[in-house]
């Protein structure tokens, strides 16, 4: 169910006075947990938890050919499924836009931050490579799974190993790792999600806050460089608002980043 309009227009009414509905500041992200090894059979993993929002991210590797415009490099896939438990919004069956952006918006951030040194993934060239698939699943939505799926993703490949392969055979060894991790760059990319209010954009969006929200930014981003950008609701964002949403996105990526760099090292 839709926040009701009543509603909505009292946390507009908050909102202008820089409070939200649940104590928090406009730039204050909820209570943030991140676990990881949660899968004994993934070669990484991990659960975020935003508040109630919940996700649990799987790393799989298997060997293929690679893509035809890309036969210097691995591959990388990343599917998201909503599950019905998380949400009363989210039904049985195939993927709907919500699921479908969620693994666009997740696998750009990766891809364009060129996160995964994809090159390095190569067992023959133009004929065998690695591909990493990258699998997100919603335990409980209450808001900014876009943030929770990133985060979990990149927390959830920092712990990767790469799976052995007995190439006489031509198969991946399953439950059976290297001492060799998925080899990824030196900086480390976040997603951060502004929703602009009225007239300011809030970070870490509950549920009832994503309903009444005029537009959506995520920004996927470095310390010093941005990597991606994706628009969501119909509404325009004006130039000035975009400079303004950029500059909010690089003072919550170092909060971001403290966070994930506490439990991955």
């Amino acid at each position: 169910m839709e926040t009701p309009e009543l509603t909505g227009n009292r946390m507009k009414k908050y909102l202008e006075g820089g409070k939200r509905f649940d104590g928090r500041g406009v730039e204050e992200y909820r209570e943030m947990i991140i676990e990881t090894g949660v899968s004994a059979n993934a070669e990484g993993s991990a659960r975020v938890k935003l508040g109630k929002t919940e996700v649990l991210v799987g790393i799989k590797m298997g060997v293929g050919e690679p893509y035809p415009d890309s036969q210097d490099k691995g591959n990388l896939m990343v599917t998201a499924e909503l599950l019905p438990l998380s949400s009363s919004r989210y039904e049985n069956g195939p993927p709907k836009f919500p699921a479908i952006e969620l693994g666009r918006v997740t696998d750009r951030i990766i891809r364009e931050s060129k996160f995964i040194e994809l090159n390095k993934l190569v067992i023959k060239e133009g004929e065998k490579v690695w591909t990493v698939f990258v699998d997100i699943y919603s335990i409980n939505d209450d808001g900014n799974l876009l943030d929770a799926a990133g985060i979990g993703a990149i927390a959830a490949l920092k712990t990767a190993k790469i799976p052995k392969y007995d190439e006489k055979e031509g198969k991946v060894l399953f439950g059976e790792w290297t001492t060799k991790n998925i080899p990824l760059s030196k900086e480390t990319p976040i997603s951060i999600t502004l929703h602009k209010i009225g007239n300011r954009f809030v970070v870490d969006p509950t549920l009832e806050e994503e309903d009444i929200a005029e537009t959506r930014l995520t920004i996927g981003r470095t310390k010093d460089n941005i990597s991606s950008m994706q628009k969501g609701n119909p509404q325009p964002i004006s130039i000035e608002d975009l400079h303004k949403a950029i500059d909010l996105s690089e003072k919550m990526y170092t909060e971001v980043f403290k966070r994930i760099e506490k439990v991955v090292k």
